[in-house]
C-alpha cells in the first residue's frame, strides 16, 4: 500500500510539471554539430510552482514494465527494455534520456494543441501512457526511422484529464530528428532540420512564424541614409535587433534558433557541448517572472531546474541543475547494460549552489 501511494504521488507530480501548471512550464531544445560530426542535442527542463523531483535511471537489459491507464492501473501495455538506457526523470518517468544505440527522446509540454487517442480499454495491450513514452522509445529503438515504423503498433494516451498534452523529440546519432505531435488522436511526424523545439503551437506553425523575422541576421545592421541623417548602429550585434525577449514558446523558438544558426561550427564534440550549455544558460528562466502575486514565488533557484545535453556520436549525457552549473556526466560507453543493476539516484545530493572559496597568494 505504501508503495501504491508512493507511486501515485510521483505520478501527480509529473503531471504537475508537464501540464496542471500551464503558466509555469516551458522547455527549450537545441542542436549542433561539431565539425569532426558529432551529433548534439540539448535541453531545458522548467517548472516554476516548486521543486519538482528529479532522479536519473540506469535501465538495463530485459527492465520490464507496464504502463499506467487512465483508471489509475498498471495494466496497459507491457514493455521490456532491448536496449539499456540512462534517463533523466521526475522519479521513475522520463522525461530526456539516451540509449545505448545512440538514440535520444524527450518529452516537451504541448498544451492546447494536441490530442491523443481516446482511451479504448479493449486495447489496452497496446496502450501507453504518454508520460511513460519516452521510456519505450530509449528501451526498444535505435533509430528515428524505427520509432516511425513502430507507432502504428502503440496508442499513446493522457492518464489524467488534469494534464495537458505533450510532443516529442526524438533523434539519432546518423543526424534525423523528429518531432511527434498527436494531432486529432493521430500522430503526425515532422522532420526537425532546423533542430530547435519548444512547447505550443504546432512545430509547422513555429517554422512559419520564423518568417515573421526574416530581417534579423547575425552581426552588425549597415548604417544608411535616412532622410538627411545618417543612422549609424550603435553597437554589435544590432542585426539582431528586434529578437523577442520574452518566455512564451513562440519567442522562446525564435531567440533560440537564431542562437543556434549564429554559432560557430565548432571543432570537437566536448567544445559542442560546452557551447549548447551555454546557449541554453541564455534560455535560463529566473524565478518570478511568471508571478504576478510575488507573495507565491517557490523558494528555489531557477524556474529551470535542469539543462541536458547529449552527445549522440559519442553516448555520452550531460546535466547541469538549478542548485549545481558543474557540468556532470554519464559515459554509456562504460556501462555494462547486461550485467548493471537498475539504479535511481537523486540529480542533487545537496540542494545548495557549492561556493568555493577564490586563491589569494
Amino acid at each position: 500500500m505504501k508503495n501504491m501511494k508512493t507511486k501515485t504521488f510521483t505520478f501527480l507530480m509529473i503531471l504537475a510539471i508537464v501540464g496542471i501548471h500551464r503558466s509555469a512550464d516551458s522547455c527549450t531544445g537545441i542542436t549542433l554539430k561539431s565539425a569532426d560530426g558529432a551529433q548534439i542535442v540539448a535541453r531545458t527542463v522548467e517548472w516554476a510552482s516548486g521543486e519538482s523531483p528529479s532522479d536519473y535511471l540506469i535501465v538495463p537489459h530485459g527492465f520490464e514494465k507496464q504502463s499506467i491507464l487512465p483508471d489509475g492501473t498498471r495494466d496497459g501495455m507491457k514493455y521490456t527494455a532491448y536496449y539499456g538506457y540512462v534517463g533523466l526523470a521526475s522519479e521513475d518517468y522520463v522525461i530526456e534520456g539516451l540509449n545505448e544505440a545512440g538514440l535520444s527522446a524527450g518529452l516537451f509540454y504541448f498544451p492546447k494543441y494536441g490530442s491523443y487517442p481516446k482511451y479504448d480499454a479493449a486495447q489496452k495491450d497496446i496502450t501507453i501512457s504518454d508520460t511513460e513514452f519516452v521510456a519505450w522509445i530509449l528501451g526498444n529503438f535505435e533509430s528515428v526511422d524505427d520509432v516511425i515504423a513502430a507507432l502504428s503498433i502503440v496508442r499513446v494516451v493522457a492518464t489524467d484529464s488534469r494534464a495537458e498534452n505533450l510532443h516529442w523529440r526524438v533523434a539519432d546519432k546518423n543526424g534525423r530528428q523528429i518531432v511527434i505531435e498527436y494531432i486529432g488522436g493521430v500522430p503526425m511526424v515532422y522532420d526537425n532540420k532546423l533542430g530547435v523545439l519548444t512547447n505550443a503551437p504546432g512545430y509547422p506553425w513555429q517554422i512559419t512564424n520564423l518568417n515573421n523575422y526574416i530581417n534579423l541576421h547575425p552581426g552588425t545592421a549597415t548604417a544608411h541614409k535616412f532622410g538627411d541623417i545618417i543612422l549609424d548602429p550603435i553597437e554589435h550585434g544590432s542585426g539582431l535587433h528586434g529578437l523577442p525577449g520574452d518566455f512564451t514558446p513562440p519567442s522562446r523558438f525564435v531567440r533560440v534558433a537564431y542562437y543556434q544558426t549564429s554559432a560557430p561550427v565548432l571543432e570537437n564534440a566536448s567544445q559542442a557541448v560546452e557551447h549548447a550549455f551555454t546557449i541554453l544558460e541564455a534560455m535560463t528562466i529566473p524565478i518570478g517572472v511568471q508571478f504576478s502575486d510575488k507573495t507565491k514565488i517557490p523558494n528555489i533557484p531557477s524556474a529551470t531546474q535542469w539543462t541536458a545535453v547529449t552527445d549522440m556520436t559519442n553516448n555520452k549525457l550531460y546535466y547541469t541543475t538549478m542548485y549545481n552549473p558543474i557540468i556532470r556526466k554519464f559515459d554509456l560507453n562504460n556501462i555494462d547494460f547486461s550485467s548493471v543493476s537498475y539504479q535511481q539516484h537523486p540529480l542533487d545530493t545537496v540542494k545548495s549552489r557549492p561556493v568555493m572559496n577564490a586563491i589569494v597568494d
